[in-house]
């Protein structure tokens, strides 16, 4: 190695710390690569899960008439990218960032169908700086502390199954039942109650193989099998031309090859209007849009953060990674900044903790999965490329994974399994991930105060709880009022 490569291996080693927490230059850069491939998928997942939504004036992300799928998806790099490194340089801890998953579901579900997509945006803006005011304040351990433990755990595996529901749903594995038909089943297998055409078998077949690479611990197993089943796909309609427009076509990408090939387009940065949504939806139900977003935001990092830290043994004796403070203040960035670049707030990603199994110690890991990132901007057009029957098994194995977290749960404890039982199945169930919450914590502190424990319930989840009470009776409210 040269004199100069010698430098530059110290600077790295100094700056990052990489010999005192046991690592080494070869290991981060490996360790980053093998994050930047278990989470690329978002890359693609994103603009599935925005791109192909509504807002309240039929408008598409970007104000269009017509998804965009490619600008969302180079948004969706860009910022994970500029976060990530952002990340790694400031707060030196291997985790890596993008936009939520769950937290995009919501966002495109239950927020911009009520307001417009830069009404929406606006409201992730303002959730990133209350994070970043909570978090330079020290009310974080206040607002920690509002919710318990398993009614947050409750959330997540809430999510979790509304994520699946939306990846049957977008393969139409699972399709609502036609109007015509003489039944009260709201919904069915396939289109005629049983798996017909060759899309949906992409789709069966795609979830088969992610499942086995799972199981298997493939690395990449998420990517791989988008690729896999993206070239199946592209096979299958190139011989039998199925399209979009019949009950047994595609649902919502034709897998074939732009006619035109263009650079990136950064179509949805700047995309927000910060006050917007309080006007259009008003006060009430805008404020509790953000604080939705804070919460799951919040509390994910928290989780995250000290799952990655322990994979890594680099928790303290309080159970807390180094520069804790630093970490969340980031994370706080990134929620505001995927607001202004128009991709949904973004996070920390628990697949992190795969890099960290090859070996990462440090943030030049994250370094690495930031540049990862920056470099597929310029294949954004491809993501344009792949349909949702290739990715939305991705969908289904992470709601599985946030799943798992319900073993978390006393369900032998009524005050805390009923409200918690509420927020799992009603956020699928009525495809809304606020109407789950809300349950959630309305049961739980109606409990509490039948019970005649209402001294339990710290005055913030009063707060919410009364807000939340607003929210569901709000058209009543309105009407009676007008």
């Amino acid at each position: 190695m040269s004199e100069k490569n010698l430098t530059s291996a110290a600077g790295l080693d100094g700056y990052f710390k990489i010999s005192d927490r046991g690592s080494t230059v070869g290991r981060e850069v490996r360790g980053g690569v093998v994050t930047f491939f278990t989470m690329a998928y978002i890359v693609v997942l994103n603009p599935l899960i925005l791109g192909y939504a509504v807002d309240a004036d039929g408008k598409f992300l970007g104000g269009g008439a017509e998804p965009n799928i490619a600008a969302i998806a180079a948004g969706t790099a860009l910022v994970a990218g500029v976060m990530s490194i952002l990340m790694g340089a400031v707060a030196n801890f291997p985790l890596a960032i993008a936009s939520g998953l769950g937290l995009n579901a919501f966002l495109a579900f239950s927020v911009a169908t009520q307001m417009t997509w830069a009404d929406a945006m606006g409201l992730v803006v303002i959730e990133g700086v209350v994070i970043l005011v909570l978090v330079l304040t020290g009310f974080r351990e206040a607002v920690f502390h509002a919710v318990p433990k398993q009614l947050k755990v409750a959330i997540s595996v809430g999510i979790g199954l509304f994520i699946a529901l939306i990846g049957f749903v977008d393969a139409g594995f699972v399709q609502r039942i036609p109007d015509v038909a003489n039944t009260s089943v709201p919904v069915q297998l396939g289109q005629t109650g049983q798996l017909d055409g060759w899309p949906v078998l992409v789709f069966a077949l795609g979830l088969l193989l992610l499942v086995a690479l799972w199981v298997r611990k493939v690395p990449g197993a998420i990517l791989i099998t988008i690729v896999v089943t993206t070239v199946l796909a592209i096979v299958v309609e190139a011989i039998g031309e199925f399209g979009a427009d019949s009950p047994t076509g595609w649902m919502l990408t034709v897998p074939s090859f732009p006619d035109e090939w263009s650079g990136p387009d950064f179509g949805t940065l700047g995309e927000f209007n910060l006050l917007g949504g309080f006007d259009r939806a008003g006060v009430v139900v805008a404020l509790l849009f953000v604080f939705t977003l804070l919460l799951a935001d919040f509390f994910d990092t928290l989780g995250t953060m000290t799952a990655v830290g322990a994979e890594a043994g680099l928790l303290d004796e309080d159970s807390m990674p180094p520069n804790t403070q630093k970490i969340l203040v980031v994370d706080s960035i990134a929620a505001a900044a995927g607001g202004l670049g128009g991709v949904s707030s973004n996070t920390s990603y628990i697949e992190s903790a795969s890099g960290v199994g090859e070996g990462a110690r440090t943030g030049l890991a994250s370094v690495v999965t930031g540049l990862c990132f920056l470099l597929t901007i310029f294949i954004a057009p491809v993501v344009a490329v792949i349909p949702s029957e290739a990715a939305v098994p991705a969908l289904v194995l992470v709601g599985f994974l946030m799943m798992q977290q319900v073993t978390d749960i006393d369900w032998t404890d009524l005050e805390i399994a009923l409200p918690a039982f509420l927020t799992i199945v009603l956020m699928p169930f009525t495809y809304s991930i606020s109407v789950g919450i809300g349950a959630g914590f309305l049961t739980y502190v109606l409990l509490k105060l039948v019970l005649g424990k209402a001294s339990q319930v710290g005055p913030i989840l009063w707060v919410v709880a009364g807000l939340f009470v607003l929210y569901f009776a709000i058209n009543p409210l309105t009407d009676l009022l007008t």
